[in-house]
């Protein structure tokens, strides 16, 4: 009778210790609200020299093609200490908060990141058509050098891609370097990203607020600083996903949300440009008493450009220019 008692306390002591293993599991809650945290998922960033490589498909003006190299070229700007003070706030100290990313990784052994206009490669020719699928997308991304670089495509305003418009402005991924690297040479990844011309097919969507919404308040658009809203719009998704591309390169840097969409530098902090943002209201911005253009960051060349707020990992913010 004795061991029977023994047994029943044994088992209900293991019962008792079970339960409270089940409890000090996370509920389902807090493993959804975990994952939305913006996380670092142990991947590579880019780092050191990277050549920014332009393809251009389709038809743009030369002035078109000066506002997006214009808008690389300003993120290493090399002015003058003067001029930089004048000039501000500047795209290159927009470009210094993704240095905040860097600065979180345990391993200090990677070089800084310095990015620099490479090569420009012009398809005026639509040699894929006019529609294009992610396949053409990468396709056209392996014309550029594969190499420390990022190969950016961007679409002309009539190029149909599959997405745009419904669900994207744009993209970013990586591939496999070209096939046919001799053999000796090891394979590897590189990155690249997709912008589309909206102008004509959803300005509303991807230009704003430099054209009316589609959906939601619809408060006056505002004037372009570059008086082009498709290129300016350009320059907006070009923002957003170049600062995503450097910090989840490959799926697995930083990022908040599920790994099949996820919220990234700026994407975290969409329809945020100025302080005071909410939806419908890009934030207190800066005005051009000449133009009228609404802009946050002064560029190269005298250009004038709308950058999106970006995430600061430090502060769990989204961190404006104005």
């Amino acid at each position: 009778m004795a061991s029977f008692i023994q047994l029943l306390v044994i088992l209900s002591l293991f019962q008792l210790s079970l339960a409270t293993k089940q409890l000090a599991k996370p509920t389902k809650d807090e493993q959804e609200t975990e994952m939305y945290k913006f996380h670092y998922h142990n991947g590579p960033l880019l780092t050191g020299k990277i050549s920014i490589n332009l393809i251009w498909y389709g038809k743009f003006k030369p002035t078109q093609r000066a506002i997006i190299s214009d808008f690389i070229t300003s993120l290493s700007s090399s002015t003058s200490k003067t001029a930089a003070a004048i000039n501000q706030p500047s795209v290159a100290t927009w470009w210094e908060a993704t240095e905040k990313y860097f600065s979180l990784l345990k391993s200090k052994k990677a070089s800084p990141l310095f990015l620099s206009l490479g090569n420009q490669i012009l398809d005026e020719s639509y040699s894929l058509g006019k529609s294009l699928k992610d396949k053409h997308i990468k396709q056209l991304a392996a014309k550029g050098d594969q190499k420390n670089a990022i190969n950016i495509v961007l679409t002309a305003a009539d190029v149909a891609v599959d997405g745009f418009c419904s669900s994207r402005c744009g993209t970013h991924g990586s591939s496999l370097s070209s096939k046919n690297t001799p053999s000796k040479v090891k394979i590897y990844k590189f990155a690249y990203i997709w912008v589309g011309n909206s102008e004509t097919q959803c300005a509303g969507q991807c230009a704003w607020p430099f054209h009316q919404p589609i959906y939601g308040p619809q408060a006056p658009a505002l004037v372009a600083p570059n008086n082009d809203v498709g290129s300016d719009g350009m320059v907006m998704n070009l923002a957003s996903l170049l600062a995503g591309t450097v910090t989840n390169p490959f799926g697995n840097g930083y990022y908040q949300g599920p790994a099949d969409a996820p919220l990234e530098a700026a994407s975290a902090c969409t329809g945020v440009y100025g302080s005071g943002a909410y939806p419908g209201y890009a934030g207190n911005l800066l005005v051009d008493p000449t133009t009228g253009a609404s802009y946050n960051a002064h560029g190269a060349n005298g250009r004038k450009f709308l950058l999106p707020a970006l995430f600061d990992p430090s502060t769990s913010s989204c961190s404006t220019l104005v």
